[in-house]
């Protein structure tokens, strides 16, 4: 695993800064973001995304089912007060959006969220209880299928962790190529969920369609933009046609960003 996936206080910093200069960027057209707005972040982690709205006075709750991540949003989001809420649970527990949350929102995030949701269409379809009118979901994934859409990134070995592709194995020839690299099993059962509930450009706009939502924009990357802070690695957009090529696009593109909102009528 790389070092920096250890440094809570790094990530958060880097998930500051994509915010604040890649995904408020990308909202503004659509959004009036200088007027005070109820964000809800689903899979915040430590919360380093809303520190960015958070600076401009919008009201903010992340939603984190691994409880001492939350616990590390809380300290590192303590000087906010009263404008941000961060909430341990299943985001499938919340069913009284206003009761729970305490409102219904402009804006709900997903960074590097959905491709660890299981039972996406479920998730996706139901998204609409949480908008109030006219709100929309921002979402920003790795495709499944790009050479790192299984996170191997995150693996202990030095070697899987540089291997491109290798998820797209059958899950039988995945899991034992894991264990002869020297994985633990506890490492192996996590990148195979993650397998599991992997996510790929043209799947994601069918679920969004099916379920009545409009996309108001698409944003396709050949570098993800925390490239640059991991790697030094520049971040390049990719040119608009090469995103618009069916499956060819799952494997060049590095992350996504969308931004969605239920179809009126």
């Amino acid at each position: 695993m790389f070092e920096f996936h250890h440094d809570k206080a790094q990530y958060f910093d880097w998930m500051y800064l994509i915010s604040r200069d890649y995904i408020m960027p990308f909202l503004a057209p659509y959004v009036d973001l200088n007027k005070s707005l109820d964000i809800l972040e689903i899979g915040c982690g430590e919360a380093g995304v809303l520190k960015a709205f958070l600076e401009r006075n919008h009201r903010c709750v992340g939603v984190e089912l691994e409880e001492q991540r939350a616990v590390s949003a809380r300290a590192f989001l303590s000087d906010f007060g009263d404008k941000i809420k961060i909430v341990n649970r299943d985001i499938y527990e919340i069913n009284d959006v206003e009761n729970d949350l305490g409102s219904k929102f402009d804006i709900i995030i997903l960074k590097d969220a959905i491709e660890h949701i299981p039972n996406q269409e479920k998730f996706i379809a139901e998204l609409n209880k949480f908008l109030k009118p006219n709100g929309v979901v921002f979402f920003g994934f790795p495709p499944f299928q790009m050479p790192f859409g299984g996170h191997q990134q995150i693996a202990t070995t030095k070697i899987v962790s540089r291997l491109p592709f290798i998820h797209l194995l059958p899950n039988f020839l995945y899991g034992r190529l894991l264990k002869f690299l020297g994985e633990p099993q506890h490492k192996i059962d996590e990148l195979l969920e993650i397998k599991s509930t992997g996510i790929s450009i043209d799947r994601f706009h069918s679920i969004v369609l099916h379920n009545r939502y409009v996309i108001l924009e698409n944003e396709y990357h050949l570098f993800n933009p925390i490239y640059q802070y991991k790697f030094s690695i520049p971040f390049i957009k990719l040119p608009r046609f090469l995103g618009e090529i069916p499956y060819l696009r799952n494997l060049y593109t590095m992350s996504v960003y969308a931004l969605i909102q239920t179809r009126k009528g």
